[in-house]
């Protein structure tokens, strides 16, 4: 079969010819490994061989996965960086020391494994991993860094051998798929953790955290948890979101862990790596301020744990300014529980509804009554650059203008605004 004309035609490929997550939901989730199996097969198994860092839970661990990336990446190790989903540009999914997979690799892996893509039917997000970990044998990375996508136990990346399991934290999120208790949830996301293989736990609730204890001494895995945090990484690193200490505190079980496998961590790089985190990883979107005056910043909080942790850090910042307004901009899917995560929002907001621009995205003008509803009131705007530019327009210099609810509605401004 005659390859790619272009890069842009392989990623049509990818977008258009296969169910994606991102696009259509639950639809678009495999119960099973079978396919990533089958695709890496066709690879000659690049996964097998190399030490990976596997990182799941509910919220932050694209920020600790970016975390463990840089601070490998300072120390002068080749890392590798496995993430989803992208913001702006697909490639931000695989990096390298913080450079983005090339299209030519891109182009070069679809037009090498498109017949099997045909015969076997995986979908995008099976077909990234199996990218992500081609790109990284093809490098000859000394590290890989690979975030869950969604769970652990069933997720396309749980084929990897990981010389260490890191899990952030357990919330209320993608219930249908992983069940309805914390505890439910927290055995999906345990299933990362392998036999004798040591696991690092950030901070979580007591249920969740006994049920993934219970899961660690059944594989006989060496747990890390609670351990002292250097106040040196929160000077450090450039991300000013309050969440970000939970996710540090994660970071700080996993390094001790990583120097227990006689990996050299010198503190001095770690600080390194964390002041230069954006450029080594990429992260992008997490508290991620756009204005000074007046102060805009996005982030991509979209479940009910991350709101409510956003949502405080925006309330003690109106307490500090007692004159200015809040204005916010917000989107959804329409596969999330919105009324759970609407109730989390300030009644004394001018809000401005929008769409993401997926397919899974919920409609403007609905989402703007159900808020009504609940006593939310604001217009809604076909897309969210007009939404953001609205309430920059309506926004006085001393106003705070928020934009969230959806990964999407973060990727979508970025992108406009790039």
């Amino acid at each position: 079969m005659p390859g790619f004309a272009s890069y842009q035609e392989a990623l049509d490929f990818m977008y258009k010819q296969l169910p994606m997550f991102q696009n259509i939901g639950k639809a678009a989730f495999k119960a099973d490994l079978t396919n990533t199996i089958a695709l890496l097969e066709r690879l000659d198994n690049p996964h097998l061989g190399r030490r990976w860092i596997h990182v799941a839970g509910t919220n932050g661990k694209g920020s600790v996965s970016s975390m463990l990336a840089a601070t490998l990446s300072a120390h002068g190790y080749k890392t590798g960086l496995y993430t989803s989903p992208h913001l702006v540009d697909f490639r931000e999914r695989i990096r390298i020391d913080g450079i983005c997979i090339p299209e030519s690799t891109v182009l070069a892996f679809l037009d090498l494994i498109r017949d099997a893509i045909i015969n076997i039917q995986p979908s995008f997000f099976e077909i990234t991993v199996a990218l992500a970990f081609y790109h990284f044998a093809q490098e000859n990375v000394d590290y890989g860094v690979i975030e869950v996508g969604l769970g652990g136990r069933i997720d396309s990346t749980n084929v990897i051998s990981p010389i260490l399991s890191v899990i952030t934290n357990i919330g209320w999120d993608h219930m249908d798929l992983l069940g309805n208790t914390l505890e439910a949830i927290a055995r999906e996301k345990a299933g990362i953790i392998k036999h004798k293989t040591p696991v690092a736990i950030g901070p979580m609730f007591d249920e969740p955290l006994a049920e993934i204890l219970a899961i660690a001494k059944e594989k006989q895995a060496r747990i890390y948890r609670d351990l002292p945090m250097d106040v040196g990484f929160a000077k450090a690193i450039p991300l000013h979101g309050d969440y970000q200490k939970e996710n540090l505190q994660t970071f700080t079980c996993a390094l001790e862990a990583l120097k227990d496998l006689w990996i050299p961590i010198k503190r001095s790089k770690v600080l390194d790596g964390l002041k230069n985190i954006k450029t080594l990883s990429g992260l992008r979107g997490r508290w991620e301020v756009l204005s000074d005056s007046p102060f805009a910043v996005a982030d991509t909080a979209h479940n009910e744990p991350g709101v409510k942790l956003t949502m405080g850090q925006i309330s003690q910042m109106r307490k500090d300014s007692p004159n200015g307004k809040l204005h916010v901009v917000w989107g959804m899917v329409s596969d999330k529980d919105r009324e759970k995560i609407l109730r989390l929002l300030p009644v004394d907001a001018n809000y401005y509804f929008c769409k993401p621009d997926v397919i899974r995205g919920f409609d403007a003008q609905a989402l703007a009554n159900e808020a009504k509803s609940l006593n939310l009131k604001g217009d809604h705007f076909d897309t969210v650059l007009r939404a953001y530019e609205a309430a920059m327009a309506s926004a006085g210099a001393e106003d705070i203008v928020y934009v969230g609810g959806s990964t999407f509605v973060v990727g979508d401004l970025l992108k406009s605004l790039s």
